[in-house]
């Protein structure tokens, strides 16, 4: 997989040239210092896969991934620094416009996190590369360039039991922010239902992910904490490398219990908690994401009478994760991503879904 690396920092560039340089399965195909250069490069170079770094002289990290997916769409891993707000800001906004995932920067050879964060940058650009991406439109259109699909009908097994509504659990993984602020961005201020969520990203950036996402919908966003009381209107965003359950009496569950099919947060941890506890007035929704978490917690959700949502692969970034869900015929309802809020504001008023 050929790699195009976009890093202002000449220090941070050469310690990602060599991080790619010692992947075998990977190959430095360039390594620029601005998003013009970047930009410049592109038929050229003709990367698989750009690691894209945020803080640029000139077009910053966040116009050149939009510039590049308008132009010619290419995966995009955001390397970002994970303890300043306003990079983690624009790292979100980044995600929004196109890019696939967001990791840490990598550190000195000689810390002790090194490896780890340098495989972790392998992995990404490894996975990302085999991702097909969309050309997007300028921002405020991400999914405009999507077939409209209309909805499908999974087999009509484990028919939602009609009951109120009390909790709504969303999972994400690859793709997910962007998927996750237009589905609770479509959610009124004064929806009547509190949200569990679980968002795949790396720990570092759980803090940010959740502070941006509460800036750009109108429900009020945070991390869970254990042993709080889930409120009607609010986001709960599963805490980094911890699983995130519904307790008995609305009572959330935050713990490092061990990661399930590889995943802490695990959308099928939370899927599951919410079958026990709420049953039939839960609604599950599973969106973007790779590989097969949450598919079998949904199933539960299903099996308990709930309600519950696969995304369509028309909208899907990467259709792992829901693909998974339709297999199992875990989900009631497989819709794209734009008719995904609607179906939830009608459940949870109580109307014909």
């Amino acid at each position: 997989m050929r790699v195009l690396v976009v890093e202002d920092s000449l220090v941070v560039r050469t310690l990602l040239t060599h991080i790619i340089g010692r992947d075998p399965r990977l190959e430095l195909a360039g390594a620029v210092e601005s998003g013009e250069a970047a930009l410049a490069a592109l038929d050229t170079v003709r990367p698989d896969v750009i690691s894209m770094d945020i803080r640029l002289p000139g077009i910053d990290g966040l116009e050149t991934t939009r510039r590049i997916m308008a132009d010619r769409p290419t995966p995009i891993v955001v390397i970002a620094d994970s303890v300043e707000d306003s990079s983690l800001k624009i790292s979100m906004n980044a995600l929004r416009a196109g890019a696939l995932s967001v990791v840490e920067k990598p550190v000195a050879t000689t810390n002790d996190g090194y490896d780890a964060v340098a495989g972790q940058i392998c992995t990404q650009l490894r996975i990302m590369a085999a991702v097909p991406v969309i050309r997007r439109r300028p921002i405020g259109a991400e999914w405009a360039a999507r077939k409209t699909a209309p909805a499908a009908e999974p087999p009509p097994l484990f028919e939602p039991v009609s009951a109120t509504p009390s909790v709504l659990a969303i999972a994400a993984s690859t793709g997910g922010p962007p998927a996750l602020a237009k589905v609770i961005g479509g959610l009124a201020a004064d929806f009547p239902l509190p949200v569990l969520l679980v968002q795949h990203m790396g720990a570092a950036f759980m803090e940010g992910f959740a502070s941006w996402l509460d800036g750009v919908v109108a429900l009020p966003v945070g991390l869970a904490r254990d042993g709080e009381m889930m409120a009607p209107g609010r986001v709960y965003v599963a805490p980094g490398d911890r699983h995130l359950e519904l307790g008995s009496g609305g009572v959330l569950r935050v713990s490092d219990a061990a990661p399930v099919g590889g995943q802490r947060p695990a959308a099928t941890v939370l899927f599951a908690s919410v079958a026990r506890q709420a049953g039939p007035q839960g609604i599950g929704v599973l969106l973007t994401g790779m590989g097969e978490d949450g598919a079998t917690g949904l199933l539960d959700m299903r099996r308990a009478g709930a309600a519950t949502v696969a995304e369509h692969e028309s909208s899907a970034v990467v259709y792992g994760m829901p693909a998974a869900a339709v297999r199992l015929s875990a989900a009631s309802r497989v819709l794209p991503l734009d008719q995904v809020a609607p179906h939830l504001l009608r459940l949870a008023q109580g109307r014909p879904a």
